[in-house]
């Protein structure tokens, strides 16, 4: 309720902009009375292209009118008895209009909550007074007063024309009479002599005199028509400065924005805004350009000497280009379609014309089609050297009419359920594998504007998109697309991307790309930058300052091997993420993993705590793989590390109850005994029978080890999952550890089977006896 209060407390301008959101489509009285409700319903949960949501959406409908129906039955006396008459109106009144349509519901109620929150946070840093505003309400503030200078002017050019309308038809009043005196002067042949002198006198005195003011007055009307023009012109200066400013400026850094969010950037907001200055600018663009077209009916009207034709003729055409501009600039994709494109896969996107209400181009709705072209087709597109949409693949369900929301005021084209049947490659060049090539949906229409006195066909590709048609490609074909949406220039040439970039660069997508899979503010540290910079130049520095002017490419990020791996870069750290989405996230935002540690950084922080301490880090050697590094006495203090666990694992035990299970982990690093950490993440134990069977449990076992020949002897007592995953640090002479330290993988794999399979059965009728 606390946003309905605030709005309330408009003024001005923005109190008429708020009252304008509500009407028949929903009664302002209905967001008053049902204020608290509205505001506590999770209406941004719901998905609006989604079919799906509509049961949902039908149950909001249902809660509101029946909150509205309770609301109505409270009101009670003489003066409530009005309000509960029209409170139960409404709600049959709501019931009618979105029953067969509930998702309009929602779509109208988050437009509405949106613009209150929009115009709120307008007036607050309107109020600020001496504080320092910030860029953007500087922005918005030097647009708004733009609007309003045009509004002022647009008015003028207006009250200046219908006063050259009234002199011009006045003038013309006064011709006629003048050619009514030549008229009459001519037919006094027919008078007797004395008769017509005495008039002819009279008459061609008043024709003089009209003659005269006519002359003066042409020069009159001619000077007005001049400055009008000249009015114009600078109207037309500012209106083209001020869409330069919202389509070159606050446009494009939308779709940055947006392109940004697909790396998991703050959700690209604001559309609204720039729908309301597109309208407005297209609006004020319709007044001017109707006001030159009757400047050009009254110059045909009544020609007049001068350049009148050439400068009415010149306006129109600067007035059709600014217009052309703003229609074809403002048909954006609202929603992208996915960038990484798997074939024979249902996937949306929506596509939006800004200024489509404003122009009644709903009022004969147009199709949108949907084509895949290659980059080089986009290029071709953008020169104009392609005067056709040539196709690289077919998109089933790809043509689509677009639709006018009356409550939001927005004309869009939803493709809820297309399909990309098959993709046609083109030849690669040099290394580029096929998750580097890059195609783009080009979304293309033609609609009329003044009832067909403008034809506009209008395209608009969408962020480059990788198709892949297995699953195993999705982690280079996310690398590629990553890569190209933190890194692209506005105005680029389809789809060019630097092949170096500044690893701090890097630092901020990856930290970017991090922070969104956790859905936390806890993101990678300088330290955990540092380790990814030693991973990716094979370099042991541990100062920052080292690498900051070092610049990473394209090739090293998702290209070459890292040195002694058969894995990149990129498919390093994207395993780690995939692990910590699925398994490990409430782990890393409660601050338990460490992560990005060496085994030897994991030594030196360890041996210096007591024994049982233990830390979490990721594998060195295997994609998507954890481990847990501890202290443990032998006949020395050792760090061990098990072998490392993958999703696989997890998906049979959790981490939390692998830590609970092994009593020899008492401290997570530095000093938190475990169970602080992760009781609250261990799956409690059964109580009690289920259909008279006591269900079994898995549970992992490590032998203390006891030396050397303990290298490989941990494994859980589950009879189908036996996992080999203890090492001593310092045993460098098993032939399995690499010189590094760590595990030559298949080597160890063939070990780990061979151990499972000598240990399954024993283990196996062990653990059978135990259970029954």
């Amino acid at each position: 309720m606390a946003m309905w209060i605030q709005a309330q407390q408009l003024q001005g301008e923005a109190l008429h902009q708020m009252q304008a959101l509500y009407g028949q489509h929903f009664p302002i009285e209905v967001r008053h009375y049902l204020a608290q409700w509205i505001e506590s319903q999770l209406w941004d949960s719901l998905e609006l292209d989604n079919p799906a949501e509509e049961a949902k959406a039908k149950r909001l409908l249902e809660s509101l009118v029946s909150e509205l129906q309770k609301k109505a039955q409270l009101q009670g006396g003489e003066d409530g008895f009005l309000l509960k008459i029209k409170l139960g109106h409404y709600a049959t009144q709501l019931k009618s209009t979105y029953d067969r349509c509930p998702l309009e519901l929602v779509r109208c109620i988050k437009h509405i909550l949106q613009s209150e929150q929009r115009l709120v946070q307008e007036a607050t840093n309107a109020s600020d007074g001496g504080q320092a505003m910030d860029s953007l309400s500087q922005r918005h503030q030097q647009i708004n007063q733009a609007f309003e200078e045009l509004r002022v002017s647009t008015q003028d050019t207006e009250s200046e024309l219908r006063k050259l309308q009234h002199s011009q038809e006045y003038f013309i009043i006064q011709y006629q009479e003048n050619l009514r005196i030549q008229a009459q002067l001519s037919s006094l042949s027919s008078l007797p002599p004395a008769e017509r002198s005495q008039r002819e006198t009279s008459l061609q005195s008043k024709r003089a005199t009209v003659e005269a003011w006519l002359t003066r007055e042409a020069t009159t009307l001619q000077k007005h028509r001049l400055d009008l023009s000249e009015q114009h012109q600078k109207t037309l200066s500012v209106l083209r400065k001020q869409q330069t400013l919202i389509l070159d400026e606050e446009l494009i850094q939308w779709k940055r924005r947006q392109q940004l969010a697909g790396n998991g950037g703050p959700h690209e907001g604001g559309l609204d805004v720039l729908q309301s200055w597109c309208e407005k600018l297209a609006d004020l663009i319709w007044q001017n350009r109707q006001q030159i077209r009757r400047c050009e009916h009254l110059t045909q009207q009544l020609p007049l000497p001068g350049p009148m034709e050439e400068l009415l003729s010149k306006l129109n055409a600067d007035i059709t280009d600014i217009i052309s501009a703003l229609v074809t600039s403002t048909f954006i994709i609202e929603k992208q379609p996915p960038q990484v494109l798997k074939t024979q896969i249902k996937f949306a996107a929506t596509v939006r014309l800004l200024v489509g209400g404003k122009l009644n181009v709903h009022m004969n709705p147009p199709q949108v089609k949907a084509v895949i072209v290659s980059e080089q087709q986009a290029k071709a597109l953008l020169k104009n050297e392609s005067t056709h949409s040539e196709s690289s693949g077919e998109i089933l369900n790809n043509n689509c009419v677009m639709e006018y929301h009356q409550a939001t005021g927005t004309l869009s084209a939803h493709f809820r359920n297309m399909s990309l049947k098959r993709i046609k490659r083109s030849d690669r060049r040099g290394a580029e594998s096929v998750t580097e090539e890059k195609f783009t949906v080009l979304f293309e229409s033609q609609f009329s504007v003044g009832g067909n006195e403008l034809v506009f066909h209008v395209k608009t590709l969408s962020l480059p998109v990788v198709v892949i048609v297995h699953g195993s490609q999705d982690n280079n074909a996310t690398a590629t697309v990553l890569w190209d949406n933190a890194f692209a220039e506005p105005g680029r040439v389809p789809f060019v991307v630097p092949d170096k970039v500044l690893w701090p660069q890097l630092c901020d997508a990856l930290d970017m790309k991090y922070k969104a899979e956790m859905h936390s503010g806890r993101g990678l540290s300088e330290d955990n930058l540092v380790f990814l910079a030693q991973k990716a130049f094979s370099s042991g520095s541990n100062n920052p300052e080292d690498y900051r002017s070092m610049t990473i490419s394209w090739a090293q990020f998702n290209r070459e091997s890292l040195p002694g791996r058969n894995f990149t870069f990129w498919q390093w750290f994207d395993g780690v993420v995939e692990l910590m989405k699925k398994h490990l996230k409430p782990h890393w935002n409660d601050g338990a993993i460490l992560g990005f540690v060496n085994k030897q950084q994991a030594q030196d922080l360890l041996l210096s705590k007591p024994n049982g301490t233990f830390l979490l880090r990721f594998s060195d050697s295997e994609i998507g793989g954890i481990t847990i590094a501890w202290v443990f006495p032998l006949a020395e203090r050792l760090v061990w590390n098990l072998l490392p666990y993958t999703t696989k694992d997890f998906s049979i035990r959790s981490l939390a109850d692998r830590i609970s299970d092994l009593n020899h982990l008492l401290f997570l690093y530095p000093d938190r005994p475990k169970d602080e950490v992760f009781a609250k993440y261990y799956t409690p134990p059964l109580s009690k029978a289920v259909d008279g069977y006591v269900k079994p449990q898995i549970k992992q076992v490590n032998p203390e080890p006891s030396g050397a020949a303990s290298t490989f002897m941990d494994q859980t007592s589950s009879p189908s999952f036996s996992h080999p995953s203890s090492c001593v640090y310092p045993s460098m002479t098993d032939t399995m550890l690499d010189p590094d330290g760590d595990f030559d993988l298949e080597d160890t794999m063939d070990v780990a089977r061979h151990v499972e399979e000598l240990l399954r059965r024993p283990m196996a009728n062990q653990w059978s006896s135990q259970q029954s």
